[in-house]
């Protein structure tokens, strides 16, 4: 969008004035506190003052000490925490007392689960780092990256966020879009709808991800056109087994459209699909999954007015690998209403609030969406999803860990909370898969994502 400037001086140095602040980048003085009073990613390195938010330590890079990995194996992730026990539990009878460190989201399904509803809360842990080409692209994107002038899109460096310290919507938006995360992902996972009575229905995917402004031998090159390819073939539920979808996520959705194709197996042809993403049902979910709310977000940001709504403490799952343990059945996991509390692990952290507003003229079944986006990382963690009305009407969340492969953050499983209907979807779930998602192994190519790789697969 062209910044407009009236004739007036006023007018003209106000215009001017909202102009520079919309391409502003960060001062000199901003970045040389990186690493300093801020991590690298922009995070305040101090705790709190309460003490309920523990100091950035950054300690550890990879696996920690004498804990047994094996690289791209696609093992399920080891829980380092495993031994802890929750400070406290927020349920129903307690949860006023939290309540300004909840999202309205939170809160409705205490209102809605009163019996059953707990947010266990455990010691808070910010001990593990991003490499030091991670955070050195991190200061040249301060300095250099910018939304460009139609809103759609980014330009800036590779492998990692480009605003440590976003001023807009936009740029917090951009920082959950393109994060530092897998370069490659392989996975067999299930996604799986939890009706109001209780009965389940099962979903699959199998899916392989190559994001190539990951892609390590990149890291603080200039963006290329291409940010990321998706396949997709669905096993479940039977209806749909067969299908297979591929996408190519441009860097800028003004000068080039998100590329998508699908194979139907009851007709053996390939589609391009028009204006792919946005509301449209995601393959294996059985409809409860937008394409644009997988990590809550994706995808080209046009259809929403963004803004920033500042920084706040809100309890959100993190070092969540409890949930992602191959012990776990899903008989176990997948209770009514919710998955089972006893496996979530909540800290309190401080989050960047983030709110899209459906633009007047634009459909969307989400007329309003506001993300919680981890501080530490810059990736959306919970999200509340409220329809035309502005009534509140979906909660999710994803369940983040370190991710040893990556020396970075991996979203696991995550939850999507129907409010009206009482049902909810359980996505990205592996505990019964015989692995975990591979992650950084590589092998991956471009020539992979193509209509006619999609035939191939489908046939």
């Amino acid at each position: 969008m062209k910044c407009a400037v009236t004739k007036t001086s006023l007018a003209m140095a106000v215009g001017l004035m909202l102009c520079a602040s919309a391409h502003a980048k960060a001062t000199v003085s901003e970045v040389e506190q990186l690493g300093k009073e801020l991590t690298c990613v922009g995070a305040i390195k101090a705790g709190n003052k309460e003490g309920t938010i523990p100091e950035f330590t950054g300690k550890w890079l990879g696996a920690p000490p004498g804990v047994r990995h094996n690289p791209h194996s696609g093992e399920h992730p080891v829980d380092i925490y495993a031994d802890e026990k929750p400070l406290f539990v927020i349920t129903a009878a307690n949860v006023e007392q939290y309540a300004d460190k909840l999202s309205p989201g939170q809160k409705a399904m205490f209102q809605k689960y009163p019996k059953t509803m707990q947010i266990p809360v455990y010691k808070g842990h910010r001990d593990f780092r991003y490499s030091d080409a991670v955070c050195e692209t991190i200061k040249k994107n301060a300095l250099e990256a910018e939304v460009t002038e139609n809103q759609m899109g980014l330009k800036g460096r590779m492998g990692s966020i480009s605003f440590p310290f976003p001023k807009t919507g936009l740029e917090a938006l951009w920082n959950t879009l393109l994060p530092t995360r897998a370069y490659t992902e392989e996975s067999q996972a299930d996604a799986v709808n939890v009706l109001s009575n209780g009965s389940i229905v099962y979903g699959r995917n199998e899916s392989r991800y190559l994001s190539t402004f990951n892609d390590p031998a990149k890291m603080g090159k200039p963006m290329e056109d291409v940010t990321a390819y998706a396949f997709t073939r669905t096993q479940l539920p039977d209806r749909e087994k067969g299908t297979v979808v591929i996408v190519a996520e441009p860097a800028n959705y003004g000068t080039t459209k998100r590329l998508g194709w699908m194979y139907d197996p009851g007709t053996r042809r390939v589609r391009q699909l028009p204006d792919f993403g946005y509301d449209m049902p995601t393959p294996g979910t059985g409809g409860k999954l937008t394409t644009d709310s997988d990590r809550l977000f994706n995808g080209p940001p046009d259809r929403y007015d963004w803004k920033l709504l500042g920084k706040k403490e809100l309890y959100i799952p993190a070092n969540a690998y409890r949930v992602m343990q191959p012990n776990i059945t899903y008989k176990d996991l997948l209770t009514p209403n919710h998955a089972n509390p006893k496996y979530m692990r909540y800290e309190l952290r401080r989050v960047w609030v983030i709110e899209g507003t459906l633009k007047p003229g634009y459909r969307h079944v989400y007329g309003k969406r506001v993300m919680y986006a981890d501080e530490d990382t810059g990736q959306a963690v919970v999200g509340d999803m409220y329809d035309a009305r502005g009534q509140l009407w979906q909660h999710a969340f994803i369940n983040m860990y370190y991710s040893y492969d990556l020396n970075a953050w991996h979203a696991g499983a995550s939850f999507y909370h129907d409010l009206n209907a009482g049902s909810y979807l359980g996505y990205a779930l592996v505990n019964e898969r015989p692995n975990g998602p591979i992650l950084d192994r590589g092998g991956l190519t471009p020539s992979m994502y193509t209509p006619e790789a999609a035939r191939n697969a489908g046939n």
